[in-house]
């Protein structure tokens, strides 16, 4: 079995850590080279890097920000935002990316994920999905939740596996930023229908919410952005809590 993974998340807007709440209201979280280098320093088994708006900017992700990190990590570090070819991933990884993260390009053009996994192996391409539950359906979104997309979500993450993904990344919007814990409805549906990794995303607000995602759902990684980066929860403190409830944590 997969050990479970506490993975903090660096949104980057304008070169430095912002977190908003359900995509909106973004508020400065400080700078993104100083919390990776704390993040590996307490404990993080992963850290993810997303440059919120390369997207709707139309432009490439901040590549000389993501050496910077890079070169402080020994940890595995995934970078997403504006990924669209095979030349922008491997400039990421060149500068120190160990995966990338696509998004929007991957629903625009869902070959992209089979060309960069056929390029660079499945276990570097994470799909991430943002998913709004809308009439009763789970509705993928786009453009940093901007645009509702005409995939339902698990249709979607069997799609991605399908053409050669390694993990998902699945952000409920409804709950990002909210600290009511993460969505466990959907991450259960999404975790026991693919048989890749998934990280659970939105909604952590205490240690609690970790340890009911882990025992509710089949997510093998969970992530959380505010209460690290406001000290609301320890990482170290909290793998021992987990540890302590029989989960196998790195």
């Amino acid at each position: 079995m997969l050990k479970k993974r506490i993975i903090p998340c660096l949104d980057i807007k304008e070169g430095s850590t912002v977190k908003g709440v359900n995509f909106e209201g973004l508020r400065n979280a400080g700078d993104p080279v100083e919390l990776a280098v704390k993040y590996e320093q307490d404990g993080a088994d992963e850290l993810v890097f997303l440059d919120i708006t390369a997207t709707i900017e139309e432009r490439k992700t901040f590549v000389e920000l993501v050496r910077k990190i890079g070169n402080e990590l020994s940890i595995p570090f995934t970078v997403g935002g504006g990924i669209s070819s095979v030349e922008d991933v491997r400039k990421l990884l060149e500068a120190g990316a160990d995966k990338i993260s696509i998004n929007s390009s991957a629903v625009k053009n869902p070959q992209l994920i089979s060309t960069l996994a056929k390029e660079f192996g499945s276990q570097c391409v994470v799909v991430a999905i943002d998913t709004r539950l809308a009439g009763n359906i789970d509705w993928v979104h786009i453009k940093g939740g901007r645009e509702k997309t005409e995939w339902m979500t698990l249709e979607w993450a069997r799609e991605a596996e399908s053409l050669g993904a390694g993990e998902i990344l699945l952000t409920s919007m409804d709950g990002d930023g909210t600290k009511n814990g993460f969505d466990l409805r959907i991450t259960k549906l999404v975790s026991e229908n693919v048989g890749i990794p998934v990280i659970a995303s939105g909604g952590a607000g205490n240690a609690a919410d970790f340890l009911k995602v882990f025992n509710e759902t089949k997510a093998t990684g969970a992530l959380a952005a505010s209460v690290f980066h406001f000290n609301e929860i320890g990482i170290m403190d909290l793998k021992e809590l987990l540890k302590s409830k029989k989960i196998n944590v790195r």
